[in-house]
């Protein structure tokens, strides 16, 4: 069974396919901000008529917003076919997914951006734009940090039992990528239904966060029960610890989704410090154990 689910998830993220997904993306990316983007000006010009509800539809810088849409749903992908590898190198890309929103969220708000304010840090959009801007900074500079922790552990010895190990996280991972199609058909599914009773821009941007609420949501589970396979095939102390505190940073990042403004960057730079930490006290015990 291991052997068999490791070979179809060789064949799904082959080499081959990863750079017809990626060629994919770059091609829908790009073609996704050209037309966001025409959309905008035709708009501005009352060439068409779409609305004025939400600053995504009327403001071109907002068309970014697209384009990084388009892919962190890559990102996530690459998550999935990074997840068999290590806890260590799966925590690292989920970093690197928050830092990518924190980074969209912030081209959804910079056409709020009140330039004429008096007094720039009591207007709330200008606030929180400012509190992201330094989020993403501390983010960036956190993710050097681990980056730099993680290089300098070690590696040790292969026991052969792992390999069975990594089969079981491929299947894992197999299962995630129904999953992720299922919630991305249901996020188009939603898109439409709500937004042709409300605002289409903000259904928009509410299915999308909806989407990684619940993606996060079970990625948790997912790293549950590699944790729990990962006690058949060690019993080393330290490696219990930085897999089980990777699985609380999963779960800070999960819980920023619910929350907004400075609560919401709070938790996502403890998930990451977290992750830090937990990693390089991990690489401190790797040198004497």
């Amino acid at each position: 069974m291991f052997k068999i689910g490791s070979k179809i998830f060789d064949n799904i993220f082959s080499e081959i396919n990863r750079k017809k997904i990626e060629s994919f993306t770059i091609w829908s990316a790009t073609l996704g901000f050209v037309i966001h983007l025409l959309l905008v000006i035709l708009n501005n010009n009352s060439t068409i008529n779409i609305g004025n509800e939400s600053l995504l539809l009327t403001n071109p810088i907002s068309a970014i917003y697209t384009p990084f849409s388009i892919i962190l749903y890559y990102e996530i992908f690459l998550l999935i076919y990074y997840l068999p590898r290590s806890f260590t190198t799966s925590i690292l890309k989920q970093f690197e997914i928050i830092s990518l929103i924190v980074i969209r969220r912030i081209f959804y708000d910079i056409p709020k951006l009140d330039l004429d304010s008096n007094n720039w840090l009591m207007n709330q959009d200008n606030l929180q734009i400012t509190y992201d801007l330094i989020c993403i900074l501390v983010l960036f500079f956190l993710i050097y940090l681990f980056n730099l922790v993680n290089s300098n552990i070690e590696s040790k010895k292969v026991d052969k039992n792992i390999n069975k190990f990594i089969d079981s996280k491929k299947i894992i991972s197999i299962i995630l990528i129904p999953v992720m199609l299922i919630l991305f058909s249901l996020g188009i599914f939603n898109l439409f239904s709500i937004g042709m009773d409300s605002n289409f821009v903000s259904s928009f941007y509410y299915v999308n966060e909806e989407f990684y609420t619940t993606f996060f949501s079970i990625l948790i589970i997912a790293d549950v029960f590699i944790l729990l396979l990962s006690f058949l095939y060690t019993e080393r102390y330290s490696q219990i610890m930085r897999n089980t505190g990777f699985i609380i940073c999963t779960i800070l990042i999960r819980l920023s989704f619910s929350s907004t403004g400075l609560t919401n960057l709070l938790l996502i730079i403890s998930s990451v410090l977290f992750g830090l930490l937990i990693l390089k006290v991990y690489s401190l015990m790797n040198k004497i154990e």
